[in-house]
């Protein structure tokens, strides 16, 4: 009688490494597979755990692509925030990466992201945290364009908030075919340079 061998079990890990451990799995297998294989099942098998414990961070596969999207996004915009922050870059220079680096997110259809975003279409849960990185993305805006800005606060975020849905925009219509990225990228830098002007 042949004897199945049992795999052995992740090792036990604080609840938060262990949340953390799973969206890390469950990034790998939508890069490599495509959203449509991140099940809840999947990610217990490829994070070598059991089912309860995915079941545990993540009640349904809604609620596992809807945090997966929230970290990812949240990943991107804090990483360029603080690379931003750890160098004195020139006013010039901080308008086109930071214009680079949002158009190249918003219209890369190949991304993690833009695969999790497509598999949560119809959600009511998607509203809100689309919502809420939003707001995420205007701070990112707001605190890498303030040591070259003279405006009040603000006036400075209210601006933000018109730069990124200005931003979204661009890149959309990058998205259609209706001009390159680079285009995109062009338009947004002068949207950038325009909003920190102080009135004369």
């Amino acid at each position: 009688m042949t004897k199945t061998k049992k795999r052995a079990r992740a090792p036990r890990l604080q609840k938060a490494q262990r949340r953390q451990q799973l969206l890390d799995t469950a990034r790998l297998i939508v890069r490599e597979d495509g959203a449509d294989r991140l099940t809840l099942g999947n990610l217990a098998e490829r994070a070598n755990v059991s089912k309860p414990v995915v079941y545990d961070h993540f009640s349904t596969r809604s609620v596992l692509l809807i945090e997966l999207y929230r970290w990812l996004d949240t990943e991107r915009v804090n990483t360029f925030r603080d690379s931003m922050a750890n160098g004195d870059h020139p006013l010039g220079e901080t308008v086109g990466l930071l214009a680079s680096a949002f158009i190249h997110c918003a219209t890369d259809t190949r991304g993690e992201v833009h695969a999790v975003a497509a598999s949560l279409v119809g959600s009511e849960e998607k509203a809100a945290v689309l919502e809420e990185l939003f707001d995420h993305c205007v701070q990112m805006f707001v605190s890498v364009l303030k040591p070259h800005s003279a405006l009040p606060t603000d006036e400075l975020e209210r601006r933000c908030i018109g730069l990124v849905g200005g931003g979204e925009a661009l890149a959309g219509a990058a998205v259609r075919g209706n001009g390159s990225e680079a285009d995109a990228v062009t338009a947004f830098a002068s949207l950038i340079h325009g909003a920190m002007r102080t009135a004369s």
